[in-house]
C-alpha cells in the first residue's frame, strides 16, 4: 500500500518506520528542522534509558500529493485547520489520529466525507533532541489496541483492510464504532487534566494541591454531563458517578505515579498548550449546540 504519514513526532516516526520495515510505500512528512534532520539522519529510535540508538531511512516530503491510498493525519488539533488545505482536492482515504473533539463533519466538510476515517493513538514517548525515545511498554506494539473507525459506526471494507495493514506491520490496531464519542470523551477528560497539570507546574506539584485536584474533577464532570450519550470508554462514568472523596484520592495518586511522569503532562510547550485550548474550545461549542 502507498501510504503518506503525515506528521513525524514521536507517533508518526514510529508508523512510519513499522510500516516501512512490513513493506509498504512509506512517506513522511515534515517540514523545518525535522524534515533536514530525517533527511540526514532518519528516524531515530531509542528505548528509555538506552544510549543504543537506531536509524532508519524512511523517504521524506514536505507537502502532500495524489497517489496515495492511504493518508495518515498525527498533528495536534490546533494544526488540523492547515492539514485540510493541504489535502483538499487530492485522493486517497484520510485517518485522523490525533485528539479531536469536533467530530467528523467539519473535517468532511472540506476534503470530502466520504475520505474520513476517525481514531487515537495509543503509542508515546518523548523527543529528546532528534532521538524519539520510547519506553517499551509504551510503543506501538502495546497490548491496548488503536482504535480506529468510521464516522457512522460501520465496518466497511476499507476499514478492515486499514486494521489488517497495520496489524501485518506490528501496530495493534481494533475496528471500533462510536470513535465521534470516544475522541469527545477523551477530551472531556484530558483538557481539565492537561491545563491544571499546567497551571500547578507539573503533576506532582498538583497532587500535593487537594483543592486543585477537586477543583479539575469538577471541570471533568460539568465536561462528562455536556456529552450527548454516557462516556466511551464506559469505565470513565466512574468520574461522574463515584464518591468525590475517592476519587480525588485516585486522581492524587496518578499524579505521582510513574505513568503520569512519562505520559506527556510534563510538556509545558506552547504546542501543547495550543492544543488543550483547541479542544476546549471544541467542547464548549458541542455544549452550546446541544
Amino acid at each position: 500500500m502507498k501510504i503518506l504519514v503525515y506528521g513525524a513526532g514521536v507517533v508518526g516516526s514510529q508508523f512510519a518506520v513499522r510500516l516501512r520495515e512490513a513493506g509498504h510505500d512509506v512517506s513522511l512528512l515534515a517540514r523545518g528542522e525535522r524534515l533536514a534532520s530525517l533527511r540526514r539522519h532518519g528516524v531515530q529510535l531509542a528505548e528509555a534509558g538506552s544510549p543504543a540508538v537506531r536509524r532508519i531511512p524512511v523517504p521524506v516530503v514536505d507537502h502532500p500529493a495524489d497517489g496515495y491510498e492511504l493518508i495518515t493525519v498525527l498533528v495536534r488539533a490546533h494544526q488540523v485547520d492547515s492539514v485540510l488545505a493541504s489535502l483538499a482536492g487530492l485522493d486517497g482515504d484520510v485517518l485522523f489520529l490525533h485528539n479531536w473533539a469536533a467530530g467528523a463533519q467539519p473535517l468532511g466538510a472540506v476534503i470530502g466525507h466520504e475520505r474520513v476515517l476517525l481514531g487515537s493513538p495509543t503509542a508515546g514517548g518523548t523527543m529528546d533532541g532528534d532521538v524519539i525515545r520510547y519506553r517499551a511498554a509504551n510503543t506501538i506494539t502495546r497490548r491496548v489496541a488503536m482504535p480506529i473507525g468510521e464516522p457512522d459506526g460501520r465496518t466497511t471494507p476499507r476499514l478492515e483492510r486499514i486494521v489488517r495493514t497495520f496489524r501485518a506491520a506490528g501496530i495493534k490496531a481494533r475496528a471500533t464504532p462510536g470513535m465521534d464519542a470516544r475522541l469527545r470523551t477523551h477530551a472531556a477528560f484530558a483538557v481539565p487534566l492537561g491545563q491544571t497539570v499546567r497551571a500547578a507546574g507539573g503533576p506532582a506539584a498538583l497532587a500535593g494541591d487537594k483543592d486543585a485536584v477537586r477543583g479539575m474533577l469538577h471541570l471533568m464532570r460539568r465536561n462528562l454531563a455536556a456529552l450527548p450519550a454516557p462516556p466511551v470508554p464506559r469505565g470513565l462514568e466512574a468520574l461522574r458517578t463515584l464518591p468525590e472523596g475517592l476519587l480525588v484520592a485516585v486522581l492524587r495518586r496518578f499524579l505521582r505515579s510513574p505513568t503520569a511522569v512519562h505520559s506527556g503532562l510534563s510538556n509545558t510547550s506552547p504546542a501543547e498548550s495550543a492544543e488543550l485550548e483547541r479542544l476546549a474550545e471544541q467542547l464548549r461549542a458541542h455544549a452550546r449546540g446541544r
